[in-house]
């Protein structure tokens, strides 16, 4: 409840002067509220900036009878004088300092409140923040953000590589970029393309690894005990994980030398010669091209996963998202 004390007025009866204190009116917020009128304010806002109802009435190009019909409506509403004004000068009162300064902080809010929601609806910009696997630092990806970004140059890109699942909606996530045969059902999942993962080693480790095969077999050994060095992702069981069907006789065994949570460093690792990997297509397809890495014989066809864009509401999607998404199915779907 909102009390309003009104100002004191003087009456003369029979020559005496009597002072007529004010009643205490209990006014209904939410009443006042629902009466109030946003244009009142701003004209009022403009009249205490401009320091006159006429620059104000310039600045807000209306008529000066027209603000000081809205100053009138306002100040009946909120039952208190705002203005105290003549002919020659004018100046707020108590009342009028103390709702100018929380009301002009009203309007900021609000202007501001309805310039984002324009924003929303409007051509696409602003920042938009992606989690994308570590295997997406690559030429090719770094060519389609960049060919986004000259499609759609107000559109800014807050891009975060990590092979961890994150929280879209905790950590302010827009989108992310999966890959996985198994979408949370609890967000929405749009599929890209599919993104096929090759077991590739350098020429120098393979010609290691099948000469060693040879001196087994001349030595008489075990030779379904044959095995080739693999670096595995953190998130996987190396004791469960299996190579995909082979087609060579005898088959390898996985020896997990390491496991990395940086596909970018088991990469690099492999063109060390540690061993082998299952790295994605789209980080080793120059390298397989100009030789520098090889796949691994017998394991040719790899495995496949699909890549999914995955967000947490299509409701009021906003168009940064919308545009970004569209993008990536046309340039990637297959």
């Amino acid at each position: 409840m909102l009390f309003i004390i009104m100002f004191p007025v003087t009456e003369i009866d029979g020559g005496k002067v009597i002072v007529l204190f004010p009643k205490v009116e209990t006014l209904n917020k939410r009443q006042i509220m629902d009466e109030l009128d946003i244009n009142g304010i701003r004209v009022f806002r403009e009249i205490v900036e401009s320091g006159s109802f006429t620059a104000a009435a310039d600045r807000l190009g209306m008529a000066a009878p027209m603000v000081s019909k809205h100053i009138a409506r306002l100040e009946r509403k909120l039952g208190a004088r705002l203005l105290n004004r003549s002919s020659r000068s004018m100046s707020l009162t108590e009342a009028g300092k103390d709702f100018f300064a929380q009301g002009r902080q009203a309007l900021d809010i609000l202007d501001a409140a309805v310039a984002s929601v324009a924003q929303a609806s409007g051509p696409p910009r602003g920042e938009l923040k992606i989690s994308a696997p570590v295997w997406c630092a690559n030429s090719g990806f770094a060519r389609l953000l960049a060919d986004f970004r000259q499609d759609y140059p107000a559109v800014r890109l807050d891009l975060h590589l990590d092979n961890h699942m994150v929280d879209l909606v905790a950590d302010g996530f827009d989108l992310a970029l999966r890959a996985t045969d198994e979408p949370s059902a609890a967000l929405i999942a749009r599929r890209l393309c599919k993104v096929e993962f090759h077991l590739v080693a350098t020429p120098a480790y393979l010609h290691e690894l099948k000469t060693d095969q040879k001196t087994d077999l001349k030595a008489d050994r075990d030779v379904e005990q044959s095995s080739i060095a693999v670096i595995l992702p953190n998130y996987v069981q190396s004791e469960r994980f299996r190579l995909p069907l082979q087609t060579v006789d005898p088959p390898l065994k996985l020896d997990a030398i390491m496991k990395c949570s940086d596909t970018t460093l088991s990469y690099h690792c492999v063109l060390a010669g540690m061993g082998a990997a299952f790295l994605p297509a789209w980080l080793v397809d120059d390298d397989l091209a100009s030789g520098r890495l090889q796949l691994v014989a017998g394991n040719e066809p790899g495995f496949a996963g699909n890549l999914y864009a995955v967000y947490a509401s299509r409701r009021q999607m906003p168009p940064k998202l919308r545009c970004f998404i569209d993008f990536l199915i046309d340039r990637l779907g297959d």
